[in-house]
């Protein structure tokens, strides 16, 4: 699933491109990505609209609109944008939207599990998520404020984008880890110190990833097709069985809350 650093690294790598475009047309192989009009309606609405500006929130990605408008796409399970001038090919490509320069941004989604909206104000998609963990003011003490309202899993709390916007799964393990923390751990027994461990991995952990583009695991590229690399600077996500790169013991998994959670045992005991 695209996270945050997929996200953003879409986000950074269209605006340079799209910005100051005008749709001229929208085609929808698979309309229940649609989630709050019909397909025509959709076109009539999208259609002679320009791009002003690109932000993410969470995993959500916006486009603002000249008329006001936010057009949101949500990747989900397995989305993935190309932005090409040329006729891209693909049996997975469920939505194609055409700009007045020519070029088209292909939406791919193998699971049909991608959401689009049109709405005049953001906050109607986006309006529930939790504070973005990269900004100034998600603080160790906001982290502790969170976590210590919850006494369940730190793993399940992170990963809840209603408590914080855009960790998923795999960057979720990977700040555990970094800052040995078992992620069955209760998140309210966790110490002052090790929440500033917590909020020191994740902070790190999702710059390294944006600045290598994200990763590429299963279905994710960037726009222009190239692949993701964070992926090869991971050190227990997607390692089941691999070394740990700290103490040589044996990467496990187990499922919490029905997503698979990859640890060290020795590195991330569980104390508690």
């Amino acid at each position: 699933m695209p996270e945050l650093p997929e996200v953003e690294t879409i986000k950074r790598d269209l605006e340079t491109k799209v910005i100051g475009l005008c749709f001229t047309g929208a085609t929808l192989s698979w309309p229940r990505m649609l989630q709050n009009m019909t397909p025509d309606a959709f076109r009539r609405r999208l259609v002679s609209q320009c791009i002003e500006g690109l932000k993410r929130r969470g995993k959500y990605l916006i486009f603002k609109l000249s008329t006001g408008d936010a057009l949101i796409l949500h990747m989900r399970m397995s989305g993935s944008l190309r932005l090409d001038d040329d006729s891209y090919s693909d049996p997975y490509v469920r939505a194609v939207f055409d700009f007045d320069s020519g070029a088209k941004l292909y939406f791919r989604d193998p699971r049909k599990f991608g959401m689009i909206w049109l709405v005049e104000d953001e906050e109607q998609v986006v309006g529930k998520l939790g504070p973005e963990p990269l900004d100034t003011c998600f603080t160790a003490r906001t982290l502790r404020s969170i976590l210590s309202k919850h006494s369940a899993p730190t793993k399940a709390i992170i990963c809840d984008q209603t408590v914080i916007a855009g960790i998923g799964n795999m960057y979720a393990d990977e700040a555990l880890f970094d800052a040995r923390i078992h992620p069955e751990r209760k998140s309210s027994s966790l110490s002052r110190d090790e929440i500033k461990r917590l909020h020191r991995a994740i902070i790190t952990v999702l710059t390294q990833a944006i600045d290598n583009g994200g990763a590429s695991i299963s279905d994710y590229t960037r726009p222009d097709g190239k692949s993701g690399e964070a992926q090869f600077v991971f050190k227990v996500a997607h390692q089941l069985g691999g070394k740990c790169k700290s103490c040589g013991t044996q990467i496990e998994r187990i499922p919490i809350r029905k997503r698979g959670s990859y640890f060290c045992p020795k590195c991330q005991g569980k104390n508690i």
